[in-house]
């Protein structure tokens, strides 16, 4: 071999590390991974802490636990002590949900009014929230905490995009989201009378029944509103610091409300109860709140025709005097009219309420047994109705 190619071998041989004198040593490198930002989880504004109202998770989070909106200085209690600018409110007259009693708040943001309406519910502006709590006696004939149990508490948010609901359902201290609605066993004593019933929670959905509306000629555009806030009901005396004032010149006097008239023009109700008042006012106060936020023109029984609203002639045709109602079988007494007139016994709209089948029963949802002291009212009251109102012919 020529000195050439020696030389050339000896020079591939180097390089390629083939010779077994190499005191080099090849390191394996271990591959190594690009760092990548760490992105936290988002936290929720249903966590953040504060002794004051959470009005961005009220305006933007269904949060599963009550306690997270901040709405009462004790988060235990949600019948007292409501965190500021929260403030009790009572309406004249109550919508029966097996004798529970009711402690009803409102929240409205700082510097937000309410708009008066004469008849409807007012207009309240967005962030508005109400809420009640439901607490059911063990005696209706007892008052007092210590003879009631807490089972619900509902809120009513104005977000953004209109009106929605919000049960919570309580578990010793805490309540908690409960959207798919609850049956709740319970039992009272009701003048000696021993009632065992499931108290219902309702399902969100089971709260558009009674809260939902429709505009528009082809009935399609849904939406939530409150029941509750209207003038005849709102318009009663209440004690504020020690003081006794009527309610809607109170909401006034604090810059709450828009545009109250003077209390004179202002309708009213009274409880169904309250003898002192009249068998209409009692009556008609009753049947609005209890009936007439499906019993209208936009609500859930608008195809039934009759319309139960406070403002409605109690003596026409709409308000049931001699109508005879559609799809409803009469019952086991073969009833044709919703109202009879000096007849309350043979009226159906008095027999629906002493009815318990979840089929014939009225109002559809809210109660479980009868509200014996409002059937007896509302029937005196059809039997003191002039019988030339209507020619109702019994069949």
């Amino acid at each position: 071999m020529d000195k050439i190619a020696i030389f050339i071998l000896i020079l591939s041989l180097s390089a390629c590390g083939g010779s077994d004198n190499s005191t080099e040593q090849v390191v394996e490198q271990t591959p190594t991974t690009p760092d990548v930002p760490v992105t936290e989880a988002p936290v929720s504004v249903c966590d953040n802490t504060t002794t004051e109202v959470n009005w961005d998770a009220l305006m933007t989070e269904d949060c599963q636990s009550l306690s997270q909106y901040g709405l009462f200085v004790d988060p235990s209690v949600p019948t007292s002590d409501p965190v500021t600018p929260g403030m009790a409110y009572q309406l004249s007259t109550q919508l029966f949900s097996n004798y529970a009693n009711k402690h009803r708040f409102i929240f409205l943001p700082q510097g937000k009014q309410i708009n008066y309406h004469p008849t409807a519910t007012f207009e309240m502006p967005v962030g508005t929230v109400l809420v009640k709590t439901f607490s059911l006696p063990f005696d209706t004939q007892v008052s007092g905490t210590n003879n009631e149990v807490q089972i619900e508490t509902r809120l009513l948010i104005h977000r953004q995009a209109g009106w929605t609901t919000l049960p919570y359902v309580w578990d010793g201290a805490e309540a908690t989201l409960q959207q798919a609605g609850l049956d709740v066993p319970h039992s009272l004593n009701h003048q000696g009378v021993e009632e065992v019933f499931d108290y219902h929670v309702p399902s969100r959905a089971e709260c558009k029944i009674c809260h939902q509306s429709t505009l528009g000629s082809d009935n399609q555009t849904a939406f939530i509103r409150p029941i509750g806030i209207k003038a005849h009901l709102l318009n009663r005396d209440i004690n504020y610091q020690g003081q006794s004032i009527n309610q809607l010149q109170l909401w006034q006097q604090l810059s709450l409300l828009n545009d109250l008239p003077d209390l004179s023009e202002v309708g009213k109700t009274a409880e169904i109860n309250d003898q002192s008042a009249s068998l209409t006012s009692r009556a008609k106060g009753y049947l609005d709140i209890n009936c007439a936020h499906c019993h209208n023109a936009d609500g859930f029984a608008s195809i039934s025709g009759l319309r139960l609203g406070f403002y409605i002639d109690h003596s026409s045709y709409q308000y049931g005097i001699c109508k005879q109602p559609p799809g409803w079988d009469g019952g086991a007494k073969g009833l044709s009219y919703d109202i009879i007139p000096g007849d309350g016994e043979h009226s159906i709209t008095v027999y629906r309420q002493e009815l318990n089948q979840a089929k014939d029963r009225m109002p559809p949802l809210g109660r479980a047994i009868v509200h014996t002291e409002a059937v007896e009212v509302i029937k005196q009251w059809i039997d003191a109705m002039p019988a030339d109102w209507g020619n109702c012919q019994h069949l």
